[in-house]
């Protein structure tokens, strides 16, 4: 196996923007001696003439121009890690407030892409509900945060627009009965559109579990003790779509927006905004971002 030195590529490019070794060696801080000889390795390495000669003036062979454009790139992407990986202006941290029910399967991916390309800055992860969340914004506790809502408020961003679901047991039987069995959390902002829409249709209803914990919800809804409302797409894989009929009635859209996105605060700042954006809205995150104001 035969590597290329990026320190000789360095070198390479160097010769043939300035059209000399002399003037090259210049440039790289090196003596015409060193330079040259780097060219001659680079030359026994690939077995190929990179450098016409005959002439007065050096000149790149059909084989030297070819590699002058995969050397620029290969000099510019060791740049760009070298870059990220150890400049200060890529460090510190950010704190994003996502709530419970759209973790996943989103944020898992998010942060793993976003650590990928600054590794040295750390993002806080905080999970609660919509109206914690933006309290804590509201307090300056989280630089940029998720909203699962019916609206946007003035300065947010929605990102995304999906339907809110029945969620159950698999192949479950407590969406049958009456009065309809719920577990919701205390402060979940889906549950009064749910109560008016199940008194519209002249449902009896019953919270059975109200509590704090997503885990709790699950589990009961798990044993078909109850049933639960999500965001489409963001059910776990141990819990599903409950296909109802008609007998139970069609639920609100829900918005997903992002508050504190503002461009303008840096580039760590907006890839993150960035790649929250196409998580959640994929291909139609450009058509649906609509900034009240």
């Amino acid at each position: 196996m035969r590597n290329l030195d990026i320190t000789t590529l360095r070198s390479f490019v160097a010769v043939s923007d300035a059209g000399g070794v002399t003037r090259a060696a210049g440039f790289l801080h090196l003596t015409q001696s060193a330079v040259s000889m780097q060219l001659k390795r680079l030359e026994e390495l690939l077995g190929l003439e990179l450098l016409d000669r005959s002439g007065r003036t050096i000149a790149l062979t059909a084989s030297g121009e070819q590699l002058l454009v995969y050397a620029r790139r290969m000099i510019a992407l060791n740049d760009e890690v070298i870059s990220r990986l150890t400049d200060q202006a890529y460090e510190g941290e950010i704190v994003l407030g996502v709530p419970h029910d759209i973790v996943y399967p989103a944020i898992p991916q998010v942060l793993k892409q976003f650590h990928a390309a600054f590794p040295r800055v750390k993002v806080q992860l905080i999970s609660s509900y919509t109206r914690a969340l933006k309290e804590q914004f509201g307090r300056g506790e989280c630089d940029m945060i998720l909203t699962t809502e019916t609206l946007v408020d003035p300065g947010a961003e929605t990102i995304c627009r999906k339907p809110l679901r029945w969620i159950g047991a698999p192949g479950g039987a407590a969406w049958r009965q009456r009065p309809l069995k719920l577990a919701f959390g205390r402060l979940c902002t889906f549950r009064p559109r749910v109560v008016e829409a199940l008194d519209a249709a002249d449902i009896s209803w019953d919270v059975i579990v109200e509590t704090e914990s997503d885990r709790t919800i699950e589990a009961t809804v798990s044993a078909d003790l109850a049933i639960h409302t999500m965001i489409e797409g963001t059910e776990p894989p141990h819990l599903e779509r409950i296909e109802h009929g008609g007998s139970l009635p069609e639920l609100p859209m829900q918005m997903i927006n992002l508050l504190g996105a503002q461009s303008g605060k840096g580039l760590v700042h907006d890839s993150l905004a960035d790649l929250l954006r196409r998580a959640f809205g994929g291909a139609d995150s450009h058509r649906l971002r609509s900034v009240a104001g």
